[in-house]
């Protein structure tokens, strides 16, 4: 079994990193990631804040037992599946295409993990 050299295989990942549409298409995921990811996290340090400088408002009941913290907690965990759906659709529509389309024209053979554990 021969393997290709090592430095083939350098040299074709720098051609695909050095590639116009390789790095349109990290522009494109960042200009996704980096804005939601600093939205959530300064969402989640506004509950974690509340919940240490603003008790009285953290415990101020709601329905019944519910206070306010309960809601925000839970609001924490619905924000993170809005979001990882919002992503899966974004990666669909912005970040697949254009891998598949980078990955197809430099001849790169790529199988999704299911089929690389099979």
């Amino acid at each position: 079994m021969d393997s290709p050299p090592i430095t083939t295989a350098a040299t074709d990942v720098q051609l695909i990193d050095d590639s116009e549409e390789f790095r349109a298409l990290r522009r494109s995921f960042r200009s996704f990631a980096f804005p939601v990811t600093i939205g959530f996290v300064l969402w989640y340090l506004l509950y974690v804040l509340l919940s240490c400088y603003a008790p009285g408002l953290m415990g101020t009941k709601v329905l019944g037992h519910v206070n306010v913290a309960l809601v925000l907690g839970l609001l924490q965990f619905a924000t993170t599946f809005v979001i990882a759906g919002w992503y899966a659709r974004y990666a669909d529509r912005r970040i697949d295409p254009p891998a598949a389309a980078i990955r197809e024209a430099h001849g790169a053979v790529v199988h999704a993990p299911r089929e690389a554990a099979e």
